[in-house]
């Protein structure tokens, strides 16, 4: 089935979108790491807020701590069948947000897997003081929306049979 060549400009949009979160994830670590490795924490509100300079090794919660091969297939599996779902996507105003949460999914893990590969480590810098939670990063932030985003679309908003195209791959 051919494309419509408003669906292939939608998906350009998208592509467009995530370039920028990435650079946005990007950008961010690197002011993290030129301003606040070595250096005191930031505090943006006293005991509550700071950004904090960390290196993870491992995954969400420093999971598969050191793991770095590992996180790096799994990683490659999680995007390769992100993009192919993303691409699947009927064309409409439907499934825009669905297509959005694919993107920010796909952009978080893009972010994070280039630390990964270019440093041996992942950059997580965001703190809440009160709860102790671990660190993160934008590209964190991108990655659980998305799985929010994608729980909520699929719960709530679409029935199964206009989701059924997801990771559905036998023949018609």
């Amino acid at each position: 089935m051919k494309e419509s060549s408003k669906g292939i400009l939608v998906k350009v949009i998208y592509a467009v979108v995530a370039v920028a979160m990435i650079a946005l994830d990007q950008i961010t670590k690197s002011w993290i790491y030129v301003n606040l490795r070595g250096h005191e924490n930031i505090i943006w509100i006293k005991d509550v807020f700071e950004l904090q300079y960390v290196e993870n090794t491992g995954a969400a919660f420093s999971s598969f701590s050191g793991k770095q091969t590992f996180l790096l297939i799994l990683t490659s599996i999680i995007l390769l069948l992100a993009i192919v779902e993303f691409i699947r996507i009927p064309d409409g105003k439907r499934y825009g947000w669905l297509r959005f949460a694919f993107t920010m999914l796909i952009s978080g893990a893009v972010g994070n897997m280039i630390d990964r590969v270019k440093q041996g480590f992942v950059v997580d810098f965001f703190y809440f003081v009160p709860i102790n939670f671990p660190r993160f990063n934008v590209a964190d932030v991108f990655i659980t929306c998305s799985a929010i985003l994608l729980g909520v679309l699929l719960l709530f908003v679409y029935k199964d049979e206009e989701t059924a195209f997801l990771f559905n791959f036998k023949k018609k």
